[in-house]
């Protein structure tokens, strides 16, 4: 469901209603094309089991550069009761930025395949704390309170069932175990105790709203007149989609046309490519230390990144209008089924191609009632924001130092760009593309609190204890050159110790290094078994190796 988030929020800023058919467009593209690049992340990148996907970090810097007034929808697009979402005219005004998007994300991921691939990210981790992490990550969902706020007041009833759902499934039923049929090597076909409330709460939420909200609309209980309270609640305001939407539908690069590129969006799209690295390097860590394998050294943390690039780069080829990510969200289910295997990733990845050609999967995810989806961005953002203030845990917080640095950072994320967006006019240069680009920059709040967080972390006076980074240091040298993680992290298929073993790929950085002792033993799987408290296995036929 995350894969569908990210550009239901960006279409918003386009077009009104015509926003819903390219929507439609877009989403499955989005999930085919990057869980692809989900399927090459785990063989080449970081190869840890981690599937990518649409980010966050791209939405609050997109919304930014639309919000130009260059990029100001018209107001013959504001009715949508009067407004031909089939004419030329119209698709053409949503399409134009779709290609801008495409050529500020493709010029953007340039940036993070440089950093990545040049060694310039494991060279910055040793200024990078916990102290930049945290207003960062957070500051990706505190500003879109509004847009989540709005969706939800659509019709707050519909919005209330949907985070009570997903608040009983992940919370309050967790723990609740379902009998499902199992079939094994041992026992064949048999019955075993599965957790589906803790490992699909979200997705059963989303379906029962779903299908009260068509309850309702089948009975009538909804109002019919567009212009009364709850009528976006009904599941046939968006028909005319899902009927018109083709069966097939195979994505190509520019498929929207040639795209374009302005320097105030690439400027803005590279804040949310540091958003981006700084969160995924925060998620090889966590991923590393659920499946058991040790914390990912230098070469596997720029090789992940620069893999990452690559796939925002072909992602915005592909006019999906976004870039690519490692999934938290992912990380979280790690933990929750054990499932620690590559070869699972590279399952779900292929399944998601396939379902990425029919065009009226995507167009059906469309048609989800928008109090449905404002409900689950209520709990989703707050999740996000929490999981970047859980970054503090590092952090010495009875520092007055400490407090200062994140208080200020993260209040100044929130107010500057809210000033900005309402005096627009008080930034002017005289030079145009320097006025836009200060206006996305400011405008983007994780940017103006990262940079803030970075700078007053790095200048202000205190010890590596205190700032939270010596126990990030000691866990980063503790794993660079050990048997294990030079089996875990290294190429597939011998590659790098069986064949290219040169002198001359010694010297890249994303290259894995060789145990200087030449030891042969460790560990070449990784083995993750679901137990109850009391140490049984619920699974014993299960076992997921990396």
């Amino acid at each position: 469901m995350t894969v569908c988030s990210a550009p239901t929020l960006t279409v918003k800023a386009r077009a009104r209603e015509g926003s819903r058919r390219m929507l439609a467009a877009v989403t499955w593209p989005m999930a085919s094309w990057t869980t692809h690049h989900g399927i090459c992340a785990s063989s080449w990148g970081s190869r840890l089991p981690i599937l990518q996907g649409g980010t966050f970090a791209f939405v609050a810097p997109s919304l930014a550069m639309l919000s130009l007034p260059a990029w100001k929808c018209p107001e013959w697009t504001l009715n949508a009761s009067q407004v031909n979402t089939s004419s030329p005219e119209f698709i053409e005004e949503w399409q134009k930025r779709i290609r801008e998007l495409q050529g500020t994300v493709m010029v953007a991921s340039c940036v993070q395949m440089l950093v990545g691939f040049s060694g310039i990210i494991g060279f910055l981790m040793r200024y990078i704390g916990p102290l930049t992490i945290a207003p960062t990550i957070s500051l990706v969902a505190l500003p879109l309170f509004e847009s989540a706020g709005n969706d939800a007041g659509i019709h707050w009833g519909v919005s209330a069932l949907t985070i009570f759902l997903i608040v009983l499934f992940s919370q309050y039923l967790k723990n609740v175990f379902v009998p499902v049929p199992v079939y094994g090597r041992g026992k064949k076909c048999h019955m075993a105790k599965f957790n589906v409330f803790q490992v699909f709460p979200v997705l059963l939420a989303l379906c029962l709203s779903w299908f009260f909200c068509f309850a309702l609309t089948v009975t009538n209980a909804l109002p019919k007149s567009p212009t009364a309270y709850g009528y976006m609640a009904r599941t046939d305001t968006k028909g005319s989609v899902l009927s018109q939407a083709p069966w097939f539908r195979f994505p190509y690069p520019g498929q929207w046309g040639l795209p374009t590129v302005s320097l105030a969006g690439v400027f803005g799209i590279i804040a949310g490519v540091i958003s981006s690295m700084v969160e995924s390097v925060g998620d090889y860590h966590a991923c590393a230390r659920l499946v058991g394998a040790p914390p990912p050294p230098k070469h596997a943390i720029n090789r992940g990144i620069g893999i990452e690039g690559l796939g925002c780069l072909l992602a915005g080829a592909w006019g999906t209008g976004n870039g690519t990510t490692s999934y938290s969200e992912n990380v979280g289910a790690l933990g929750i089924t054990r499932v620690g295997s590559r070869m699972v990733i590279v399952a779900a990845g292929c399944v998601l191609l396939l379902m990425g050609m029919f065009g009226k999967i995507g167009a059906a995810f469309a048609t989800i009632p928008t109090p449905v989806i404002g409900g689950m961005f209520l709990v989703m953002f707050g999740v996000i924001s929490a999981v970047g203030i859980s970054n503090l845990q590092y952090v010495d917080m009875n520092s007055s130092r400490n407090l200062f640095v994140f208080g200020f950072s993260i209040y100044c994320g929130l107010a500057i760009p809210n000033w900005v967006n309402e005096n627009p006019e008080k930034l002017q240069t005289g030079i145009l593309q320097l006025d836009q680009v200060i206006q996305v920059l400011l405008t983007t709040g994780m940017f103006v609190g990262g940079f803030l967080g970075f700078f007053l972390d790095n200048t202000i006076p205190g010890t590596p204890e205190e700032r939270g980074l010596l126990a990030w240091s000691q866990i980063q040298e503790d794993s660079e050159e050990t048997v294990k993680a030079s089996k875990v992290y290294g190429f597939p298929w011998g590659i790098g110790t069986k064949f290219c073993t040169s002198s001359c790929t010694r010297v890249l950085p994303f290259w894995p290094r060789l145990d200087p002792r030449g030891d042969k033993t460790g560990v070449n799987q990784l083995t993750q078994c679901p137990q109850t408290s009391s140490g049984k296995k619920l699974w014993g036929v299960t076992e997921t190796k990396m």
